[in-house]
């Protein structure tokens, strides 16, 4: 058939990948209560190879939304309906998995229709977030799809990629789990996963100038490619300098008017490109908390990367973590991917900061309640008293509090937790 070359049965799996069960198992249960589950995220974070993965008893058929001639199909149902029979089957009873997806035109409008009809078709699509995607999905297909955002590698995904070994003995870690030589190769790598963040084709690689490779290559041919064609001609170098400046001030209050002012972008273009880069999960920007309005800084957002080897590869510096002036910037922002990652349904993640000077760096809201977070990229001999931060969970009836540090893990007065850097996930 004319088709053929373009339809892949995914009945037998690469061995060689390695599972992000927590994604599968997240697919699995989307499918319990709707038609059409949606991975969406960043290039290369590995959204195509967790398809791959996804197993099922029952036909599965893989397209690429990116070859034209799968988006050709699309474009008319009685054609696409004719191929989905002869590649999937006649009763269109099973799994479609659309890479991809959000190259083909008016696809959330065809998929609907699809799943409307044929109650036992199911599909699992994947796409890399633009401008406009997730508010066509939500629009066209509300009530029957489940969206889940995949991010690149957390620490504990990075050990799996590494040694299984490792991720073995990282699962039987608690937060109070003491520093000692059997966690000394775990904190080894956790500092090395600062450098060079968690994209799975950097992760799979030990030698380190291969990673510097890689990730160069995803920011050239990724990052910079789908980023530039929203970018004006006349704003190319404005714009290289405002991913500079926000690699700088990681961590930071965001500025408009200074970065504007420092990249010669209008303020306008700006704004524009800072809400392009937070769509397209370069960057990730966490809003002030506050019960007094009267007390609180100002509205400004705090700026982070969604992967710490990007943001190291804008900034231009691999060096170890003890010998840079930013380390503390590069551990609060590996704080803040573990806390996001991990905060749940319905959760959400602020910072606090007064004109009075009191700062607690993560305010982690989950349906169970409110964890206040601080980070201290330090080697303690023995837990501090923060007088600010233990006034502002006083104030606020927060029971859950931690100081995020490189050595301490123990139980301060006032039931403050010090916890070690890569424990944050465990929180």
């Amino acid at each position: 058939m004319y088709f053929q070359k373009i339809a892949y049965i995914c009945a037998v799996k690469e061995s060689v990948m390695i599972k992000r069960k927590s994604y599968l198992d997240r697919i699995n249960l989307g499918f319990k209560h709707v038609s059409i589950v949606v991975l969406i995220g960043a290039r290369q974070v590995g959204k195509t190879a967790i398809m791959r993965q996804f197993e099922t008893e029952k036909e599965t058929l893989f397209l690429n939304g990116q070859d034209p001639e799968v988006a050709a199909l699309f474009q008319k149902r009685s054609l696409l309906e004719q191929y989905l029979r002869s590649y999937l089957n006649v009763q269109l009873d099973g799994f479609l998995l659309l890479d991809e997806f959000q190259y083909i035109t008016g696809v959330s409008t065809i998929l609907k229709v699809l799943t409307d009809e044929y109650a036992h078709l199911k599909v699992l699509c994947s796409g890399s977030s633009s401008l406009d995607i997730l508010q066509r999905v939500e629009e066209s297909l509300a009530g029957r799809v489940r969206v889940i955002e995949v991010f690149s590698l957390s620490f504990s995904e990075y050990l799996l990629f590494k040694d299984e070994k490792l991720a073995t003995l990282y699962r039987s870690f608690e937060l109070n789990t003491q520093s000692s030589a059997l966690t000394a190769t775990i904190e080894q790598v956790y500092m090395e996963y600062l450098l060079y963040g968690g994209l799975p084709r950097a992760a799979l690689t030990e030698n380190t100038e291969e990673k510097v490779e890689i990730l160069n290559d995803i920011y050239l041919t990724y990052l910079l490619k789908d980023v530039r064609s929203y970018v004006k001609n006349e704003h190319i170098v404005g714009f290289n300098k405002m991913l500079r400046i926000l690699a700088s001030q990681t961590g930071c209050l965001v500025n408009v008017n200074e970065i504007s002012r420092e990249s010669t972008l209008p303020y306008k273009s700006c704004e524009s490109y800072l809400l392009l880069l937070e769509q397209m999960y370069i960057i990730k920007f966490i809003e002030p908390y506050f019960t007094n309005k009267r007390k609180v800084i100002n509205k400004m957002k705090k700026v982070y990367f969604c992967d710490l080897g990007l943001r190291n590869m804008i900034e231009g510096n691999f060096n170890e973590m003890a010998f840079r002036p930013d380390n503390g910037a590069i551990f609060e922002n590996g704080t803040m991917l573990e806390l996001w990652r991990n905060m749940g349904i319905g959760g959400s993640l602020h910072f606090f900061r007064t004109v009075d000077g009191t700062e607690v760096d993560f305010v982690l809201t989950r349906l169970s309640g409110k964890t206040a977070v601080e980070c201290k990229f330090k080697t303690y001999e023995n837990p501090v008293n923060l007088i600010g931060f233990n006034s502002f969970c006083a104030n606020e009836e927060i029971d859950d509090k931690y100081v995020i540090n490189k050595n301490l893990n123990v139980i301060h007065h006032n039931r403050v937790h010090f916890v070690q850097g890569f424990l944050v996930s465990k929180i």
